[in-house]
């Protein structure tokens, strides 16, 4: 018999998942003969058991197409399943019991770390998974990349590129917000390839005089602007982070806090860009394309070898299966004292903190 093995995409949307929703889908009927079921919005599909066949037809162009063919939904959570509004409940077994009801061999949960969390416990529960990690944040621990980063960066670094021009124009202070929830990886990574001035992180906690004194020693050597790059979850030395709903703890508009916190400190004006979802849209650039399909051959191969409990990796330039346990026991953050941030400080980019190294900073 055929093995049937369901797929879903859960949490935020992110460039790539349609390409591994198609080279699972390709691979495993190509290579292993399996037959595919996809859970339209993530675990909320699992939890209504709302399902589309997963073929050669349903798979036509969308290697380069945005978002997910399936949908998704940062809630349905069985664990804490509520979907009127109700009191929170675990609904986990019926998740488990739905997919013995589809005569389901297996489940391909593509997914960041909220996603892979659930999974990992549906697991524990005994349902056979597979998680494929996806996240532009780049959080995920036992991976070296997870797949939409990459296009996240070239989008945050493209906006860096157009803000310089402005800034230089009108001898501003721009002020670039991207996403990253609690690591600092996009804005480090796109802070330094657009040639920022100033990177906040939540991994190096800032002080605002020590932003003014960036800025004041640059004017000194005879920069006329600057570029500040923050990422959402960076947050100032003794305090805590900026939501825009405290109530679900959803990070954003820490740029304006920081504008504020300099408005009127420093010569020049302030303006502030919070670049939002712009950098999860759209299509994926060509190495996200790649490391998802890599990701999606990799997936179908566990699921036709039954090889469940696992998540597909890619380690230094191999896709390998890791634990889907240790994958999520704890996220992947900036090393304050790792490469890229030593590189950046030696750049003469500041962090906001006392080893802001005025004395190197350069006009740029």
């Amino acid at each position: 018999m055929q093995k049937r093995i369901g797929v879903l995409t859960g949490g935020g949307d992110c460039p790539g998942l349609n390409a591994v929703i198609r080279a699972v889908v390709k691979a495993g009927i190509n290579d292993h003969g399996l037959q595919f079921v996809g859970f339209r919005r993530g675990f909320e599909g699992l939890m209504q058991m709302d399902t589309v066949v997963l073929d050669a037809e349903t798979i036509k162009g969308i290697l380069a197409r945005g978002g997910t063919i399936l949908k998704t939904s940062n809630r349905g959570d069985p664990f804490s399943w509520n979907p009127k509004g109700e009191e929170p409940a675990d609904r986990s077994g019926q998740a488990v019991r739905n997919l013995e009801k589809l005569d389901l061999d297996g489940l391909i949960v593509i997914g960041g770390d909220g996603s892979l969390t659930i999974a990992n416990r549906l697991s524990e529960k005994g349902a056979r998974i597979i998680g494929v990690p996806k996240t532009i944040d780049n959080d995920i621990a036992a991976t070296d990349y997870t797949f939409g980063f990459a296009t996240a960066v070239s989008i945050a670094t493209e906006a860096i590129d157009r803000l310089h021009s402005t800034a230089e124009s009108h001898n501003r202070v721009m002020i670039l917000e991207v996403m990253g929830r609690n690591a600092g990886w996009i804005a480090l990574h796109s802070g330094i390839s657009g040639g920022a001035d100033i990177i906040l992180i939540p991994e190096i906690d800032y002080d605002p005089d020590c932003v003014i004194a960036g800025i004041e020693e640059r004017a000194r050597r005879g920069a006329q602007f600057d570029i500040i790059v923050v990422a959402e979850g960076a947050r100032r030395v003794g305090g805590d982070e900026t939501y825009r709903d405290v109530a679900t703890r959803r990070l954003g508009g820490v740029a304006y806090t920081v504008a504020e916190e300099i408005r009127g400190k420093v010569h020049p004006e302030v303006r502030v860009t919070v670049l939002g979802h712009v950098q999860r849209g759209g299509s994926p650039i060509p190495w996200d394309r790649l490391l998802a399909t890599r990701f999606g051959v990799a997936a179908a191969r566990l699921a036709a070898n039954e090889e469940f409990g696992k998540m597909v990796a890619l380690r230094g330039d191999t896709i390998q299966p890791v634990e889907l346990r240790d994958a999520v026991a704890s996220p992947k953050h900036v090393d304050p004292e790792g490469t890229l941030v030593r590189i950046a400080r030696s750049l003469g980019i500041s962090f906001g903190d006392e080893e802001r190294l005025t004395s190197r900073a350069i006009q740029t």
